[in-house]
């Protein structure tokens, strides 16, 4: 798979619970709904997010903290302000991700999920630099359910 060009056909199981933060600006920059979001703390940012995308552009360290799922598609201009906020997807929001030729099925109830790139969901063991967004909840009609654990410090990364 590739890092999201647009919206993520995402499903909320039960109620979605979201909560806002300011994106930082330090790029230009889209963010899609379904992303994972992160704080990147390693690269000196406290306060502002990214949307996260593999391929080395924001590879993950163990000060870095994934706080959800991009509820909305949002963008931003490289140093405008940073007053525009992003709603994100935080615990115990379930996300069902679309998993046609499913990663994970039924049988895998409970295991860890992490990302390779902001739109494919890979087991845990083994990819460096990707954050852990929650467990398998379910998979359903080509959908596998994901309950997110937010916020989650990357140390694995």
């Amino acid at each position: 798979m590739s890092n999201l060009s647009a919206d993520a056909y995402i499903k909320i199981s039960g109620e979605g619970k979201t909560e806002t933060f300011f994106i930082d600006t330090a790029i230009a920059k889209t963010i899609y709904k379904g992303q994972p979001i992160v704080l990147f703390k390693s690269a000196g940012d406290l306060t502002n997010v990214v949307g996260w995308i593999g391929g080395g552009t924001y590879d993950l360290s163990g000060a870095d903290i994934f706080l959800g799922i991009a509820a909305e598609q949002k963008s931003v201009l490289i140093a405008a302000a940073e007053t525009t906020e992003i709603a994100v997807y935080v615990a115990p929001t379930i996300v069902g991700f679309k998993d046609a030729t499913p990663v994970f099925t039924n049988a895998d109830i409970g295991k860890a999920v992490c990302m390779s790139d902001s739109a494919t969901l890979v087991a845990i063991a083994g990819v460096a630099n990707s954050p852990q967004i929650g467990v398998v909840w379910r998979h359903e009609d080509d959908f596998t359910y994901v309950k997110l654990i937010t916020p989650f410090i990357c140390a694995g990364s």
